[in-house]
């Protein structure tokens, strides 16, 4: 389980991941449509998305000839879970962490932030 944990929390430090995150809250993506809004290359975001899917936050299946992306909310109820541990912690509430990311990431629901905009 730590490693599963270790892999969660790497995932989530970095904010492309997180704007993913954001994005596939509302509906499953195509990989080409999430990356659309980032300025960086698919294969770059093809690395997000495997770094995701190996930390079990998302999965891929491969539809025709597109691949999709479907958000995995147990790895964020396994962490949420440790987290409760420490007593300090809420559980994970979908709903919330959405309004969160909203708030954090604003640009979340028209896309993701550009690289550099941070």
């Amino acid at each position: 389980m730590t490693q599963d944990l270790d892999q969660v929390f790497a995932a989530l430090a970095d904010p492309t991941r997180r704007a993913i995150l954001a994005m596939l809250l509302e509906d499953d993506m195509a990989v080409t449509d999430v990356a659309e809004p980032f300025e960086m290359s698919l294969a770059a975001i093809s690395k997000h998305l495997g770094v995701l899917t190996a930390a079990g936050l998302i999965s891929q299946e491969k539809r025709g000839r597109v691949k999709w992306c479907k958000l995995e909310p147990d790895a964020l109820r396994n962490a949420s879970v440790w987290m409760q541990g420490f007593g300090q912690f809420e559980p994970v509430n979908l709903d919330a962490f959405e309004r969160f990311l909203e708030i954090e990431l604003p640009d979340a629901g028209e896309g993701a932030p550009r690289s550099g905009s941070e």
